[in-house]
């Protein structure tokens, strides 16, 4: 496909030529899979150095937003609007508000957003409002990197570079102080890393997708990455373009973008949402990342204070210059 395209990241539009505080985007291909029901505080044992996977350095899934509902099973909310091909509108995301996983309250909010988002103003996300983004909502972003210890371990997200720490081998407190990121804690079952988190802060942008679905407290999401060989990622690769629009490769700037040409191991993100207040039951969704061409790239959500239309994104604001 050779053209460019105005992408809607979740209400912010993003156009070939890099206006409202965004680059152009170059995308290539990610993917999905089934994803195994799963929860519950992570174990205490540990596993030898010598077994534990390498899942270290960074990776990048190259849709928008790159959730991947499951080939079978309760999933995640998807768009409405489909292009003429069948995939997802990238320029309007409108959320399936009869999705069965919603309860009517939540189907409500979802509906509503979906009505901000085509109304021409757009409705307000973590991301366009430069607010802390809790997990699931946060595996949107383009590139992420893992930093592996012993005894903890460090995820980096690209946009606006925010930070996830996960204790290993340590059950949670018996009382969690809600937090943005929630208390995370992890283990490893053989080659899978198993990331457990609750306590995640309810705010005024409490989401978990680009859609508007809401959270509360109750939120409990489980996640299991695992390293796919060359030919499995390809496969989910080319399950996930049937789901999600590709912007051609065809950016003057400097985005996150998936090598095309590396036939190394893949990482798979399989992870299970269950909120009692919100959905009718546990789903499941799944995001698969490639080595990126490139290093770490710079964005910085506060130095972009307006988006598309009239709306102002509700930084902080000083009450005069520093300098």
């Amino acid at each position: 496909m050779n053209r460019r395209t105005v992408l809607m990241l979740s209400g912010v539009v993003l156009f070939g030529y890099g206006i409202a505080g965004f680059p152009e985007i170059r995308f290539a291909p990610a993917l999905g899979q089934d994803v195994p029901l799963s929860g519950g505080p992570a174990s205490s044992g540990t596993q030898g150095s010598a077994s534990i996977p390498d899942f270290s350095g960074i990776w990048s899934h190259p849709y928008f937003p790159g959730i991947e509902p499951p080939a079978s099973g309760p999933g995640p909310v998807t768009n409405r609007l489909r292009l003429p091909s069948g995939q997802s509108d990238p320029d309007h995301l409108v959320g399936d508000y009869t999705n069965p996983v919603l309860k009517p309250a939540a189907a409500e909010v979802v509906r509503k957003h979906g009505e901000m988002e085509v109304s021409g103003v757009g409705a307000p996300t973590p991301s366009n409002q430069c607010w802390p983004e809790p997990v699931p909502y946060i595996f949107w972003n383009w590139e992420m990197q893992m930093l592996q210890q012993a005894d903890k371990i460090t995820i980096l997200y690209w946009y606006d570079h925010e930070v996830r720490h996960v204790r290993m081998n340590q059950p949670h407190p018996a009382r969690v102080t809600p937090s943005w990121y929630g208390d995370s804690v992890g283990h490893y079952e053989g080659d899978t890393l198993v990331i457990d988190t609750v306590g995640i802060r309810v705010g005024p942008f409490a989401m978990v997708d680009m859609y508007g679905t809401p959270h509360t407290e109750a939120l409990h999401v489980v996640e299991r990455y695992r390293l796919l060989d060359y030919e499995a990622a390809k496969e989910e690769l080319e399950r996930a373009a049937k789901e999600h629009f590709l912007i051609p490769a065809e950016s003057d700037f400097e985005v996150p973008v998936v090598d095309l040409d590396y036939r190394g191991k893949g990482l798979q993100l399989q992870f299970t949402v269950e909120d009692d207040n919100v959905f009718t039951t546990p789903w499941s969704a799944t995001v698969t990342y490639r080595r990126p061409l490139g290093g770490w790239l710079e964005y910085v959500c506060a130095e972009n204070t307006r988006e598309s239309g009239q709306r102002v994104r509700q930084l902080p604001q000083a009450a005069k210059p520093d300098f």
